[in-house]
């Protein structure tokens, strides 16, 4: 077949992913390209990822974006992990955060040495060796020149989308207004060669992103691409977002508080609190969800509570014919751990990168499906864990996530874990080392037994080196500024 150059690039939709490929991609490619947005007034987005993780900083270098008129922009706060709590154990609570724990060997990660001196009696917390955790614990937090402290932001979504709007205009991209109500196919291809608005007004294109959110307009309801479903790992299906009145200093970290079908998140911005019950519908009705979240919220609500349905999985190509699925369309894990946004970026990174300039080469496209399932089951099986190593059973939902068959790579990692200590993080995985261990940890799969590596040193080596290293950590945690205090210096909103 004859490979059509691509030089005419709609996107479909805008919202935060909408904006952050057009923003990116008229960075990079404003003088290869003829880019189009086109975006409904009347059609509302999703809105409520308002908490990321470290790669977003990358993604606003990618851009030229100033750290400080961009939070002040988004009235946004720092992040440096997430607290869980109630989730091995109704009453227990740890911090997932961003940073480093303790120092490791070549031989051995560090928390092999942990867990020896657990077995010889001393009393050390994991996280007494990790600044993020202790930075979380005593709500401290600061950024600049010589500081070494992990950290992403907590985010106004809606005002986010519109600061990269205003990015990607100043690039000269076009955004048209209107409801996609037809879209237009090749009879010989199938490939999609332009969208029709409520207008009449028919925006041609030679590729196309779909940024239509769940809804999937161009990639499933055109294209048929169909949905691989993972709900019966990952059981959520449901949520309700409202937004509070600050009522205390925002902390430097997200909350997650399991309930007994499903958790609560409560996101801190300059200005609000974000909070959201995300549950499963077969274990607690949607009139039961509002009752629980407005009784959970602190401070006045500022808006109604706003149902979300979703179901957890993913496309079965993200990249079909001439048109790539971006954020929602593609598929969606659930909000446990904040990888929306990160997913939407690398996704935008990985087309920039395979970008069809002389037409849509096949090999192309399966190096991008390739990659993309690749990127997307490590952080599945991340998520997943979070349900399953539980020993909750109070409730229905519990006792089913504890007892659920879950994915053999997911199942081989807690095994592996359980019954030896080790832990790894796989070439191209997102969560590190740390991350799994913290999770793991964190929620009681403690193992069997450690790498003899940690028997090189002698106890007394062992412990002097633990009481050095909590001492320095918990010293430098507390020379930080408080969260808020800092925010208030450094990137204050005029709201």
């Amino acid at each position: 077949m004859q490979l059509s150059p691509v030089k005419k690039l709609v996107i479909a939709g805008g919202g935060t992913a909408g904006w952050m490929a057009a923003a990116a991609i008229s960075r990079k490619f404003g003088e290869l390209l003829d880019i189009t947005l086109i975006e409904s007034d009347d059609i509302g987005t999703v809105g409520v990822g308002e908490a990321t993780i470290p790669p977003i900083r990358v993604f606003h270098k990618l851009l030229g974006i100033d750290e400080q008129e961009f939070m002040r922009a988004t009235l946004a706060t720092f992040k440096v992990g997430i607290s869980f709590e109630n989730w091995g154990q109704q009453g227990d609570r740890y911090i997932h955060s961003f940073g480093k724990t303790g120092k490791e060997t070549w031989l051995g990660d560090f928390h092999h040495f942990w867990l020896r001196s657990r077995e010889l009696g001393m009393d050390f917390e994991f996280g007494d060796f990790c600044l993020e955790v202790q930075a979380s614990l005593t709500n401290k937090f600061y950024t600049g020149p010589n500081a070494d402290i992990n950290y992403a932001y907590h985010l106004d979504a809606t005002r986010y989308a519109k600061f990269l709007r205003e990015l990607y205009e100043k690039n000269g991209g076009k955004r048209v207004e209107g409801k996609i109500v037809e879209v237009k196919q090749d009879h010989d291809t199938g490939f999609i060669t332009g969208l029709t608005l409520a207008s009449g007004e028919t925006i041609d294109g030679d590729f196309f992103i779909d940024c239509s959110g769940f809804r999937g307009l161009l990639i499933e309801q055109t294209l048929r691409t169909g949905y691989e479903d993972w709900t019966h790992w990952l059981p959520c299906d449901s949520a309700l977002a409202v937004q509070t009145e600050s009522v205390r200093p925002a902390v430097p970290y997200t909350r997650s508080v399991a309930h007994h079908a499903g958790w609560r998140w409560q996101i801190p911005l300059q200005h609000r609190v974000g909070n959201g019950l995300v549950y499963c519908n077969g274990f607690m009705n949607d009139d039961e969800a509002r009752t629980t979240l407005l009784q959970s919220v602190e401070g006045n609500t500022v808006t109604e509570p706003r149902p979300i349905k979703f179901r957890a999985g993913r496309r079965h190509k993200s990249w079909n014919k001439n048109c790539v699925a971006l954020g929602l369309a593609s598929g969606f894990i659930e909000p446990l751990e904040s990888t929306s946004i990160h997913l939407f970026i690398m996704a935008i990174t990985r087309l920039m990168r395979l970008f069809p300039f002389r037409g849509v080469e096949p090999a192309l496209v399966n190096e991008y499906n390739r990659e993309t399932h690749a990127e997307i089951e490590p952080i599945r099986d991340f998520v997943i864990l979070h349900y399953k190593a539980t020993e909750r059973d109070d409730s229905a939902f519990w006792r089913y996530c504890k007892n659920m068959e879950v994915p053999e790579t997911l199942a081989h990692r807690i095994e592996l874990f359980k019954k030896t200590g080790h832990a790894y993080q796989a070439p191209g995985e997102l969560f590190r080392i740390d991350s799994w261990t913290q999770v793991m940890l964190g929620q009681r799969i403690m193992p069997e037994q450690y790498h003899h590596i940690a028997h090189l040193m002698s106890e007394n080596e062992l412990r002097q080196f633990f009481t050095k290293m909590k001492t320095v950590i918990r010293s430098e945690a507390e020379k930080l500024p408080l969260h808020d205090d800092f925010v208030q210096q450094y990137c204050k909103a005029s709201v």
